[in-house]
């Protein structure tokens, strides 16, 4: 059976986001998923500063043989909140309040529950640490349907710049979370969708397909790097704001052919 758990925890993981937030962006509600991706990297960044804040222990962290070595490779960092409860249920629930759709929210609500009993069954999780993963995911959720994140004049290049700059005076040994986080929020709140979503199903599949080509080789591209240079914080906030605004912005351009810009 725990075989089954960790198959079903790796959709937890920062790859399948990446794909998922992606293919919504391009596919379904380009600024629906905009909004999304700002609610998600600030859920990454709360979500990071009350892990290492509390920095309270798993389960396995007393008694190894709680979790088996497989389940504690899916675990970083301290134990409350659980990250992938909180990012699924930001990330599944936001599309679903976003999309509005009774069948969405089936979908959704079954990933999330299988994500969240997914930690719990592999002993890498307290229920309450998934408890209040899920509760904080929610209130990002509905962050990405009623949040406003303006982008109006100066403020689309001086928050994204606030953030970079905070990046580049994270202390040596920070947390990787940290950068990321803040290099997730500035790419999502620079970029602007403005496009519409492929109309035909060729279309659709023709953007998906060359698009997560696009993304990835970007992403494995800049992971290419060497340790000690992604591990400064600036540098790590800029592979994924880069990341990010290849994703809005550069994928639509360079596929505009099934992309026209609104």
């Amino acid at each position: 059976m725990e075989t089954f758990w960790l198959a079903v925890t790796q959709l937890g993981r920062d790859e399948v986001f990446i794909v998922v937030l992606a293919l919504y962006t391009w596919l379904v509600r380009p600024r629906g998923g905009q909004n999304l991706g700002v609610a998600f990297a600030l859920s990454y960044l709360v979500n990071s500063a009350l892990k290492y804040g509390f920095s309270l222990p798993r389960p396995f962290t007393e008694n190894p043989e709680v979790a088996s070595a497989a389940a504690r490779a899916t675990a970083g960092g301290p134990g409350l909140p659980s990250g992938h409860a909180q990012m699924a249920a930001t990330l599944w629930g936001g599309m679903a309040a976003q999309v509005g759709r009774a069948g969405m929210w089936g979908v959704a609500l079954v990933l999330i529950a299988l994500i969240a009993v997914s930690r719990l069954a592999l002993h890498v999780h307290y229920p309450s640490d998934v408890m209040v993963g899920l509760l904080l995911g929610a209130a990002f959720a509905w962050m990405a349907v009623q949040g406003h994140f303006s982008q109006e004049g100066a403020l689309r290049w001086v928050v994204p710049l606030i953030l970079l700059a905070v990046a580049a005076f994270l202390p040596a040994g920070t947390p990787r979370e940290y950068g990321t986080g803040l290099g997730l929020l500035a790419g999502f709140w620079f970029s602007r969708p403005d496009f519409a979503p492929p109309r035909d199903v060729a279309g659709r599949i023709i953007v998906g397909l060359l698009g997560l080509l696009i993304v990835f080789a970007v992403y494995f591209g800049l992971g290419a790097l060497p340790q000690a240079v992604k591990d400064i914080g600036l540098v790590r906030a800029l592979r994924y704001a880069v990341l990010v605004v290849v994703a809005v912005e550069g994928v639509p351009l360079l596929l505009r052919r099934w992309m026209h810009r609104g």
